[in-house]
């Protein structure tokens, strides 16, 4: 009995002992988020420390603007002049037969490759297919602000407009060499930051094309997925060349290449050896093919369209003259001093 009774007060005891002992608060859970000491917002309990740089800001976009050249401003309001000035040195025409005005358009600034080709063409035809070929560069890169016009559609434009007014159109050939890159939906990259320049689709160059009264065109794209360019440009008198498939990439471009594979093949091995476009594309296409089996690269599979007529124009302006000895390629030069400090 008396042993009951302990067990009945001792459990009396301890039922007192826990009613009249304060009751601790139970210990939260750690929760996803925490509370800013400093604003009392909820802040992730992962954030990166304060004084962490984040990856955004340690990366930079776009072209190196030149420190010592003209401003942005400053290069858009001399387009104009620089276009007229651009026709005004081209050699005269020379009568009574075919001649080939060519210009060259390298879209993106961000890598000397395409100023490569763009000067590389100029110099090779004005070199080699004697006083019937006439050259014109557009091009963006921070190397040449002053002293070439922009590859830009308002510059591609005017320039056409002006060799409309020198060219014989029921005779002579308008040729355009562009190079850039190209992307799934058959637009060409025409930039050079900051500067805002419209980008050109496929529908967009036939557009431009097709409002002047260009009989004869020889139509050449570089680019990445350049394919998609034959359809839209398809059409009596009308040459095009593309330097990939509809579908795929086409190589050689990067900032630690002087020339594209097509610019390479096409401009400086092919047309060193042939004045014949078409010939030289068929020799190019092979040389490629090599390449990128050795390579070990997906097939770019240029693209030749040729228009009823071209051909026999063609034939009739080589006849014109006699080829002269190959060019040899060197990569452009940057600007010099003078010349990258010009302004207004």
């Amino acid at each position: 009995m008396r042993s009951v009774l302990t067990i009945l007060l001792a459990f009396a005891a301890g039922v007192l002992l826990m009613l009249w002992l304060p009751r601790r608060p139970s210990v939260p859970a750690v929760s996803a988020h925490a509370v800013s000491a400093t604003t009392g917002t909820l802040a992730p309990t992962n954030s990166a420390p304060a004084d962490s740089a984040s990856t955004d800001s340690d990366t930079t976009s776009g072209d190196d603007w030149p420190s010592a050249g003209p401003s942005p401003e400053q290069v858009l309001y001399s387009q104009p002049r620089m276009v007229r000035e651009a026709l005004a040195k081209l050699t005269p025409r020379v009568a009574g037969k075919p001649n080939l005005y060519l210009v060259t358009f390298a879209g993106d600034g961000g890598e000397d490759v395409f100023r490569n080709e763009a000067e590389y063409a100029s110099q090779l035809f004005a070199g080699r297919f004697g006083a019937t070929a006439h050259t014109v560069v557009l091009e963006n890169n921070p190397d040449s602000l002053a002293t070439h016009p922009l590859a830009s559609w308002s510059n591609l434009e005017d320039t056409l407009d002006g060799l409309g007014k020198v060219m014989q159109p029921d005779q002579d050939i308008l040729m355009l060499y562009v190079t850039s890159h190209g992307d799934q939906d058959h637009n060409l990259l025409v930039d050079i930051d900051p500067l805002p320049l419209d980008q050109i689709g496929a529908t967009d160059l036939r557009g431009i094309l097709a409002k002047h009264p260009f009989k004869w065109k020889v139509v050449v794209i570089n680019a990445c997925y350049s394919g998609g360019f034959v359809p839209p440009l398809h059409g009596p008198g009308t040459l095009v060349l593309t330097a990939a498939r509809t579908d795929r990439s086409s190589f050689g471009c990067g900032s630690d290449s002087d020339i594209t594979y097509f610019g390479r093949a096409w401009l400086v091995d092919a047309l060193n050896q042939t004045p014949d476009f078409v010939a030289a594309f068929k020799q190019a296409s092979g040389e490629i093919k090599q390449w990128e089996q050795r390579d070990k690269l997906t097939a770019s599979e240029p693209q030749i369209d040729i228009g009823p007529g071209i051909t026999e124009q063609l034939a009739l302006w080589r006849k014109g003259f006699t080829a002269g000895p190959a060019v040899a390629f060197k990569a452009a030069a940057p600007a010099p001093a003078s010349t990258a400090a010009a302004t207004r």
